[in-house]
């Protein structure tokens, strides 16, 4: 990454109140970037946005994707560089209990913002994210590639499948002045996500009140990664495409082999990290998830020379660590700033630091 190629460009940050969206929020701000941010208010209490203080440090305009005369007036009036586009109704569980505003959020809310794309010729670059889960999961051995078909069963799965037609569709008919392309990930992982119905968050929480955590499925195999590691993924990725509409496709951005494991395997090492003897039990859950869910990043690997720089071990104590440091009431945005910048300055071929 050139981190000197982000100084002084206009970034549009959608969903930056949200856990990855303020975790992006603080490392374009920190290479100095001037980043406009859109989203609804924080959804939890506490949240990272809050604890970083982004607020005086970013423009924060309070917004919903939904609306899209408002969003698109805001992208008009700042005239980005380059749009980030992270909004999203992000959790499997609600898409159960909430199916139509998972695809208004996702599917149509994203169409608003393409829109304004369309309608605002300074933007030379968009990623738009969406999740491994849009892959028609087979649940096969191996991971699923961005040429792979689309599909989900759930709710919030089918939603993102829908988002990448719909954007692979707006790149091919409108978007012809700048790049868009599609990012998934895995399991995003790291401090300060305090959603309900995620693992770490549910984990955190019950190490902390000393309780028992409920889990649904603790076969469940996952691809887990550190939450800067698809960041930088994005990061890159909207630098390459500046200007250039060569990479304006689907790219996946997961984690190493080795750090694909089953919820069973996190919940337990949250527990020895933390040092309170944590246990957690399995209950019924009344909806379906995939059992085993993989991705191939090769195709970054090699075109964008993007490769993870931690493996689980260590995304799990640097996420605990993080928690640790909140909870003694350290200075958290000068924690994560160090965070950023202890992961910036890892040489790839050496990840033991």
């Amino acid at each position: 990454m050139n981190t000197e190629f982000w100084r002084n460009k206009k970034v549009l940050l959608t969903g930056h109140t949200g856990f990855k969206g303020s975790w992006l929020a603080l490392w374009m701000q920190h290479l100095g970037a001037h980043c406009l941010g859109y989203a609804l208010n924080p959804a939890t209490t506490p949240s990272l946005f809050n604890v970083l203080q982004l607020e005086h440090y970013i423009k924060s305009i309070e917004g919903n994707i939904n609306d899209i005369n408002h969003i698109t007036t805001v992208m008009q009036e700042f005239q980005p560089d380059i749009v980030l586009h992270l909004a999203a109704q992000a959790l499997v569980a609600d898409s159960y209990t909430d199916p139509i505003n998972t695809y208004q959020t996702n599917v149509m809310g994203s169409l608003h913002v393409l829109e304004a794309i369309r309608k605002t010729p300074s933007v030379k670059a968009s990623i738009i994210v969406t999740s491994d889960k849009c892959y028609q999961n087979q649940e096969w051995h191996w991971g699923y590639r961005e040429n792979e078909s689309l599909g989900g069963k759930d709710p919030y799965s089918s939603s993102k499948a829908c988002t990448e037609l719909l954007t692979a569709s707006y790149r091919h008919s409108f978007l012809s002045h700048t790049s868009v392309a599609t990012v998934r990930a895995g399991n995003v992982i790291g401090g300060g996500d305090w959603s309900a119905n995620r693992l770490i968050p549910d984990l955190v929480r019950a190490c902390v009140k000393k309780s028992v955590v409920a889990i649904r499925h603790p076969e469940a195999i996952r691809p887990w990664q550190f939450i800067l590691e698809p960041l930088a993924g994005y990061m890159l990725l909207a630098e390459k495409s500046f200007n250039n509409l060569k990479h304006a496709s689907a790219w996946n951005f997961g984690p190493s082999e080795n750090s694909i494991k089953p919820v069973e395997y996190i919940a337990n090492k949250v527990s020895a990290l933390w040092g309170n003897n944590t246990v957690w039990e399995k209950v019924a859950s009344s909806f379906a998830e995939a059992g085993l869910l993989k991705v191939d990043s090769s195709k970054a690997q090699v075109e964008l020379q993007w490769q993870p720089k931690l493996d689980l071990d260590q995304a799990l104590e640097w996420t605990i660590n993080w928690y640790k440091a909140y909870e003694a009431n350290n200075n958290m945005r000068r924690y994560s700033i160090n965070q950023i910048d202890t992961f910036m300055n890892i040489n790839i071929k050496d990840t033991s630091k």
